[in-house]
C-alpha cells in the first residue's frame, strides 16, 4: 500500500505504508504462552498473572477480554490468535492506570493530609486581561474533578450590588447568583467529596451580609459550618461528602509584585528583600469581615501576626489555611523546606500564580505537592506541560479531586526532622524501566498533510518523570522517519528515590528540520498507579482532552531496591 503527497501540479511523491504490527517481543509472549497459535483462556489468565501482574485475575476476568474482543473481529472460540492477542495489549481495557476508578485511599485523615485539584480565577474563559467571565468554565473545572473553585467578588458599578469580575482589568463581569448556581447544580457530578468555594472579597461589610444571605439560601444544608471541634483538626473528605465549604481571603495578592528578589550582590539589600517577601505573605485578617459572612467560613485564613517565621511554626490549638504566590513558594523553599513541609502536616498551604501571568499561563506544581501544598491553584482554561502534570496527578484515586500526600510529607523521620526535597542524600528506592515500543492512530486521528505537507510524519517521543530535584530526568526515542506507525522498542530505566511524589509524562512530536517540532499528544500518569507489565497508553492533545485513536505500547516494571 503506497501513500501520495502532491508536491506540485506535476510532481509526486509516494511512500510505502506500514502497517501496526507486533513488535518481535509481543510475538515471542504469545508464543510462550500459546500453542498451536491460538490463545486459550487459561493460558491468557497465566499471561495476565505473570506478565501484567494481575494477581486477582480469574477466568471470568479472561472471558471478559475475549468477549470485548469480539467487537474487534479477531475472536475465536477455541482461542485468540496474535492479531488478538496484539489488539487486547492495544486496547482501551488494557490501561496502564485501574479501569474500576474507584475511591481506594483512606479518606478518613484530615483534609490537610490530601492534595486537592484546585482551580485559580475559575470563572475566566482566557487570559487574566480582558477575556470573558462566564459559568461555563466553573462548569467544566466541576465536571473534570476540580474541588476548589475560586471567585473574586466586587462591589458593582452602582455599589448595591456583588458581582464576579477580575478586577482592574477589561475583563466582563458574570452574575454572582448564576455563578453560586452553576457550583450547586455540577460541584458532585463526578465526584461525592467536598468542594472548596474560595472567595476573594473586595466587599464592603453591608454587600458581605448580602452574599452571606445569598450562599445560605443557595447551599442550604449542602454548606458545611465549622463548629469548635475542628480547631484543632480539619475534617475528613470522607465526613464532608456531598458539602460545600467556604474560605476567604482578602485581595491581597497584587502586593506580592511589589517585592522582588531579583539579582543582586548586596547582601544587606538581599537581607531586606527576603525579610519583605516573608512580609508580604497573605495577612488574611478575619476580624473586618461581616458576623454573617464570617460565620460561614470553614476553612479559616491565618492571621499572620509576628512574621511568617511564627506563622509556619504553627498553632497547636488552631488549624488554617496560609496562601503565598508562586514566587515567595520558590523563595522560601530554598531555604525553609523542612519547616514548610512541617507545617502542611496539620494546616493548609495554598499556592497561586504570579499576577504578571497575563496569559493565564501556569507553573511548576511539583515545587507546591513536594513541600506538602495541598491547593496548588492552577489556571484551568490555559494548556501546556504543567497543567498536563496538573491533570495527570488528579488521575489518582479514581479521579475523585483528592489524593492522600504520602507519608514522607505526613510524618517526621527518626530524629524529628521533616522531609527535605532537596536533600542531596535521598537514597535510591525504586528502579522504573519504561520500554516504549510503537505507536499508532495517528492517521485516524489527523489529516494526511496534518504534520508534513509531502511526507508521512516523524515522531518521536520524550519519557521523563517529574518529583523531586534528584528524580526528574527525561529520555528521548530516535525519530522513526516517514511513518505513520512510529516503531520505537526502545528501554529507558528512572532511579527513583521518592517514587510517591512521581509522574511519568510522556510527550509525542513529529520532528521538522526547519520550523518548530509538531506535537503529536502527550500523556501524564501518576507513578503510584501504574499496573506493572505490556499497557496501552493513551494520547491526549493539549488541552488534556484524549484522542479517539492515537496510543502508545509500552511497558512498565517497577524493581524494588
Amino acid at each position: 500500500m503506497k501513500e501520495s503527497f502532491k508536491v506540485c501540479f506535476c510532481c509526486v511523491r509516494s511512500f510505502k505504508v506500514k502497517t501496526s504490527e507486533p513488535p518481535q517481543e509481543i510475538k515471542k509472549l504469545f508464543n510462550d504462552y500459546s500453542g498451536d497459535g491460538r490463545m486459550s483462556v487459561d493460558e491468557m489468565l497465566r499471561f495476565v498473572i505473570e506478565v501484567q501482574g494481575e494477581k486477582h485475575a480469574d477466568t471470568n476476568y479472561v472471558k471478559d477480554i475475549f468477549h470485548r474482543l469480539k467487537h474487534h473481529g479477531v475472536f475465536h472460540p477455541r482461542g485468540i490468535h496474535l492479531e488478538g492477542f496484539y489488539r487486547y495489549l492495544l486496547s482501551d481495557f488494557n490501561s496502564p492506570l485501574p479501569l474500576s476508578g474507584e475511591v481506594w485511599q483512606d479518606m478518613d485523615q484530615p483534609i490537610s493530609h490530601y492534595f486537592l485539584y484546585t482551580g485559580h480565577n475559575s470563572y475566566l474563559t482566557g487570559n487574566q486581561l480582558n477575556s470573558k467571565s462566564s459559568t461555563e468554565p466553573i462548569v467544566k473545572a466541576l465536571r473534570s474533578g476540580v474541588r476548589v473553585i475560586e471567585l473574586d467578588l466586587w462591589p458593582n458599578s452602582s455599589g448595591t450590588e456583588a458581582e464576579v469580575r477580575h478586577g482592574g482589568t477589561l475583563t466582563s463581569t458574570e452574575d454572582l447568583q448564576k455563578c453560586l448556581d452553576a457550583v450547586k447544580e455540577n460541584a458532585f457530578v463526578v465526584s461525592e467529596y467536598p468542594v472548596v468555594l474560595t472567595l476573594e472579597d473586595h466587599l464592603p461589610p453591608d454587600l458581605q451580609k448580602k452574599v452571606a444571605m445569598m450562599v445560605s439560601k443557595t447551599y442550604e444544608e449542602t454548606l458545611f459550618q465549622c463548629t469548635d471541634e475542628y480547631k484543632e483538626c480539619f475534617p475528613s473528605p470522607e465526613a464532608l461528602k456531598n458539602k460545600i465549604l467556604i474560605s476567604t481571603k482578602p485581595p491581597k495578592e497584587y502586593l506580592q509584585t511589589q517585592v522582588s528578589l531579583g539579582s543582586t550582590t548586596d547582601e544587606s539589600v538581599k537581607a531586606k528583600k527576603e525579610k519583605d517577601a516573608e512580609e508580604l505573605i497573605q495577612d488574611e485578617d478575619e476580624e473586618t469581615v461581616a458576623i454573617e459572612y464570617r460565620d460561614l467560613i470553614s476553612i479559616h485564613a491565618g492571621n499572620r501576626k509576628g512574621g511568617l517565621k511564627n506563622c509556619l511554626n504553627g498553632d497547636p490549638n488552631r488549624v488554617i489555611r496560609l496562601s503565598m504566590s508562586e514566587q515567595w513558594l520558590e523563595t522560601l523553599a530554598k531555604t525553609r523546606g523542612p519547616d514548610l513541609v512541617k507545617f502542611t502536616q496539620r494546616n493548609i498551604l495554598r499556592i497561586f500564580p504570579k499576577t504578571t501571568r497575563f496569559d493565564s499561563s501556569n507553573y511548576d506544581p511539583l515545587v507546591g505537592w513536594i513541600h506538602g501544598a495541598q491547593m496548588v491553584a492552577f489556571n484551568m482554561q490555559s494548556h501546556g506541560r504543567f497543567l498536563w502534570m496538573m491533570q495527570g496527578m488528579f488521575k489518582a484515586n479514581g479521579g475523585c479531586g483528592y489524593v492522600k500526600k504520602p507519608d514522607v510529607l505526613l510524618y517526621n523521620g527518626p530524629g524529628g526532622d521533616a522531609f527535605d526535597p532537596s536533600n542531596q542524600n535521598l537514597q535510591i528506592k525504586t528502579v522504573l524501566k519504561v520500554k516504549i515500543y510503537n505507536g499508532e492512530g495517528w492517521n485516524l486521528d489527523f489529516s494526511q498533510d496534518h504534520f508534513d505537507r509531502y511526507s508521512p510524519p516523524d515522531f518521536y517521543a520524550r519519557i521523563g518523570i517529574a518529583g523531586i530535584p534528584l528524580d526528574t530526568t527525561s529520555h528521548k526515542t530516535e525519530t522513526d522517519t516517514d511513518e505513520w506507525f512510529p516503531v520505537w522498542d526502545k528501554e529507558f530505566e528512572f532511579p527513583l528515590r521518592v517514587p510517591e511524589l512521581a509522574l511519568l509524562c510522556i510527550t509525542v512530536k513529529d520532528y521538522d528540520n526547519n520550523t518548530q517540532n509538531d506535537f503529536a499528544g502527550q500523556t501524564c500518569l501518576p507513578l503510584s498507579e501504574i499496573r506493572p507489565g505490556i499497557r496501552a497508553v493513551r494520547l491526549h492533545d493539549r488541552a488534556g482532552e484524549v484522542y479517539k485513536h492515537a496510543r502508545l505500547l509500552v511497558r512498565f516494571v517497577l524493581e524494588p531496591c
